[in-house]
């Protein structure tokens, strides 16, 4: 046994398990040339080996027997070292004459991105980390008298609850590099040497965890199972459901890449091959990293006096929001004089001298409720506002895009306004009334009559009666408005549970009509105002109200006159309801514009905005709803019942067509009216556009890219017309979007069939590369982490093959984890300089203080200029 520690080399087939019979040659330490190599033939088992031949290789098959003899001294199988020995030979026959791998240059761009790959902890790492995994490891183990079970590992090391099974398998591979095998619980000093490993940054130490991960027989090689097995996992890890659904598949091409030649297995060469080769992403920078550098240097903060630096801020802060000031400042400013008037008027009246300054400020506030009860219906009036800012340019001076948010504004101040003008009321001036004497009240008999003796005099009045119900009908339209009862955050038993959703807040909103009958009865009947021409309440709500009733009046009109007509319906995963209607007649909209729709088998009442993921050029309208509401849920379900699963090759959980001449489904009756303008219509005024749309918020982007493409391909006709010599005159095309980058970000990989058919026609054709999309799946863990680390791998290898993503089942290759929106900004910077671009935002509202804010600092230090928009419903 001496002889064999020496040099060893060796090569062999892969060993079982179970046991087999295996040929390895070993060469023996280097006395002189003329050395030859032993070959020894074992069976090797689970608990014994026996030595089958031992032959001097070259020896033409001769067995020589002082060396079999000397060999088989091994067979003692009853030795407790014996399995050990075993052990030893199953690695020594499993090590190759491995070739030398092609030297690869690490510093090139798909190696560097490469050697950051493999981190099994992201968040902290070393010592750094050691001290909040030696925390938790003490909370875990309080109750385990010091011992951490396997099923913890991953939680002791910051892993989620998702990775608990990937946590497992890396549990087991640091125990067989140790050998602890068949342990289950570790010690603190064992959890410690487990977190070197996995904390080690050098790439070549996490190329060998990861590889001994997958390994779990320890032979040194990867077998196609193997592959399979932590493709399953690594899917399910990352919610990739599809992925795990193909595991065969997927395995199958990972091993018809890394194992060419058919052995049957992939070594840990074909792995850092495969990493460092990996296929760099298409995104062609059109800058050098020294202007990159440049521009990094110009966005540093500067290091001015605090004075400066508030100035500029301040300037920044009036430059970006100048349109929102001036309307705030205007209507503030009406506001404080109407509220100043009436304080005026009423301090030089005789009833100053009862009721004092509560009078005024009762008085003040009420003129400013007449002129906020008028205005809060303005913002509302979709139509007028869709008409000004597509005919007119009054919304380069309005932002019109804040319409509901001025709306809400309002209602605040209405709030405002009604505390006030009660409060002083009950707390001052019923109460002076009450208390004044006989001479004190004289002035005012012409006003009450008789002196009052309780406040149930004053509520009984039409004045009290009114203000009251107003008040008691605000107050549940106020708060079931709010956030957490609008979209149902707020959990209520039953039968309370009816008062949460959209459908609560909408006919709450509803009782408006009842307020502003109460609020006219309760300003024509004024105690302290006799005359009828200074009974103004009318007059304020005359114009708004006639605007809005006129509103209504041509929703019911428009929408009424037939109901339209669908070509296809399809359910799609995460909830989502895709509707596809013929185009009614005169139905002009633009990209991202919106509708109301109406079902009357669920509501003859109800009306919800959605907005138009077809472009203006399509022969039909659709609409893309997911269902996270009590109206949207039972909408879907309505759909549902008339629909089928999917023809083999077509998208969808289920679907439903009309075709001519057949029988088509019975569809539910569906009232549409719009379009209505949204923010995104203007993306046409940009020669370069951001777009970015969050899980069901991209549906208006996907209009824009329809519209683009649309667009493209009667550029491409009329250049082809005129190279042709085609007679005739051909339409002028003033579009002007050059280039439009869309991010997509979505939680679920389902999501992605939504709009699977776009992304496919702008891979597909769109040569001159005008759209440049990026499909981002959060649940999938950002590059470089261990559990994304082969869906990595297979995503490239695939993409490679077959031009399809393995995420999203498109042509458009997708990113993992969320965009680093400040890289993107410093990307379009660099690629459009002295260009206006349009952010265009639609979705959930935490990126949005991000995108506006880089929005602003690249825009005042740079010379591209980025104007956000959001949309708002």
């Amino acid at each position: 046994m001496d002889d064999l520690s020496g040099d060893r080399r060796g090569q062999s087939q892969p060993v079982s398990r179970k046991g087999s019979r295996k040929s390895a040659r070993f060469n023996l330490p280097e006395q002189d040339a003329g050395d030859d190599y032993v070959e020894i033939t074992l069976d090797v088992m689970e608990d014994s080996v026996a030595v089958h031949s031992v032959k001097v290789a070259g020896g033409g098959g001769t067995e020589d027997p002082e060396l079999a003899l000397l060999a088989r001294g091994l067979e003692n199988k009853g030795s407790s070292r014996i399995k050990q020995v075993s052990e030893e030979l199953r690695r020594l026959a499993t090590l190759t004459r491995r070739p030398q791998p092609a030297a690869f240059d690490r510093n090139k761009s798909a190696a560097a991105r490469a050697l950051k790959g493999f981190k099994f902890i992201t968040k902290t790492d070393g010592a750094t980390g050691w001290a909040g995994v030696e925390k938790r490891f003490d909370e875990l183990t309080a109750a385990t008298n010091g011992l951490l079970p396997r099923a913890l590992f991953g939680s002791c090391i910051g892993m989620n609850k998702e990775s608990e099974e990937f946590a497992g398998k890396l549990f087991d591979a640091l125990a067989r590099r140790r050998n602890f095998s068949g342990i289950s619980d570790i010690n603190k000093v064992q959890l410690k040497e487990f977190w070197d490993q996995i904390s080690d940054q050098t790439f070549d130490s996490r190329l060998q965890t990861f590889f001994e991960m997958v390994d779990k027989d320890a032979d040194g090689r990867i077998a196609e199972e193997e592959v399979r097995e932590i493709i399953s996992l690594s899917a399910s890890a990352n919610k990739l459901s599809n992925i795990q659904k193909q595991a065969d598949e997927y395995a199958r091409l990972i091993m018809e890449e890394l194992d060419p030649n058919g052995a049957g297995y992939i070594m840990i060469e074909n792995l850092e091959t495969l990493l460092l080769q990996g296929p760099s992403q298409s995104i062609h920078v059109m800058d050098s990293q020294n202007l990159s550098k440049l521009l990094s240097e110009k966005l540093k903060p500067t290091n001015d006096n605090p004075i400066r630096r508030y100035w500029r801020g301040f300037t920044y802060f009036l430059q970006d929001n100048w349109q929102r000031i001036w309307v705030l400042a205007l209507w503030i400013g009406i506001m404080a004089g109407l509220f100043a008037w009436k304080y005026v008027q009423y301090r030089h009246r005789a009833v100053y001298n009862v009721m004092g300054p509560c009078v005024c400020m009762a008085k003040g506030a009420a003129e400013t409720l007449k002129l906020n009860m008028a205005i809060i219906l303005l913002p509302v009036c979709r139509n007028t506002i869709t008409w000004l800012r597509t005919k007119t340019n009054i919304g380069s001076a309005v932002p019109f895009d804040d319409n509901i948010n001025f709306h809400k504004v309002i209602a605040v101040a209405i709030t405002i306004g009604v505390g006030i003008h009660g409060l002083a009321h009950l707390t001052c001036d019923f109460p002076r009334l009450l208390e004044a004497t006989p001479e004190q009240y004289a002035p005012m008999i012409r006003y009450f009559g008789q002196q009052p003796t309780s406040y149930w005099w004053f509520v009984r009045g039409w004045e009290g009666v009114t203000g009251v119900i107003m008040v008691v009908l605000m107050a549940i339209a106020f708060i079931l408005a709010l956030p957490w009862f609008r979209r149902g955050r707020v959990a209520l038993s039953k039968p309370f549970n009816q008062f949460t959703g959209f459908n609560a807040f909408w006919y709450s909103h509803h009782l408006f009509v009842i307020v502003y009958i109460c609020y006219v009865i309760h300003g024509i009947m004024l105690y302290l105002t006799p005359e009828w021409h200074k009974k103004t309440t009318w007059m304020y709500l005359a114009i708004p109200v006639l605007m809005y009733m006129g509103e209504r009046l041509m929703r019911a009109f428009r929408s009424s006159i037939q109901p339209v007509k669908f070509s296809k319906v399809a359910v799609y995963p995460g909830n989502v309801l895709a509707l596809y209607m013929n185009k009614p007649n005169g139905f002009r909209y633009k990209s991202g514009q919106y509708v109301f729709l109406n079902c009357r088998a669920i509501s003859p009442f109800q009306w919800h905005p959605f907005t138009i993921t077809s472009a203006p050029g399509d022969e039909y309208v659709s609409v893309h709803i997911r269902a996270a509401g009590d109206w949207t849920r039972q909408l879907r379900v309505v759909f549902s019942e008339v629909c089928q699963p999917p023809p083999s090759g077509k998208s969808g959980l289920l679907r439903a067509e009309c075709v001519t001449g057949e029988n088509n489904p019975n569809f539910p009756k569906v009232l549409i009216d719009g379009p209505y303008g949204a923010p995104t219509q203007d993306y046409k005024e940009y020669d370069v556009l951001l777009l970015v749309g969050l899980g069901i918020g991209a549906t208006p982007m996907i209009s824009v890219v329809k519209d683009i493409m649309n667009n493209i391909r009667a550029s491409d006709e009329e250049e082809n017309s005129i190279e042709s010599g085609a007679k005739g005159r051909t339409k002028g095309n003033n579009f002007r979007t050059s280039r439009a980058y869309f991010y997509w970000i979505t939680r679920e990989q389902g999501s992605f069939d939504w709009f699977k058919g776009v992304m496919n026609e702008v891979a597909e054709h769109d040569h001159k590369g005008v759209i440049e999309m990026h499909n981002y799946c959060t649940s999938v863990y950002e590059e470089g982490d261990a559990r994304s680390a082969l869906i990595t791998m297979l995503q490239q290898l695939n993409h490679a093959k077959n031009g399809v993503d393995v995420v999203s089942g498109t042509r458009v290759k997708s990113h993992f984890a969320r965009p680093n929106w400040r890289a993107v900004y410093k990307r379009i910077t660099l690629n459009h300089p002295n260009t206006r671009v349009g952010v265009f935002y639609c979705g959930a509202p935490q990126p949005v203080k991000e995108l506006r804010q880089l929005a602003s600092d690249f825009s005042h230090k740079t010379s591209t200029k980025f104007e956000f928009h959001k949309e708002n419903f």
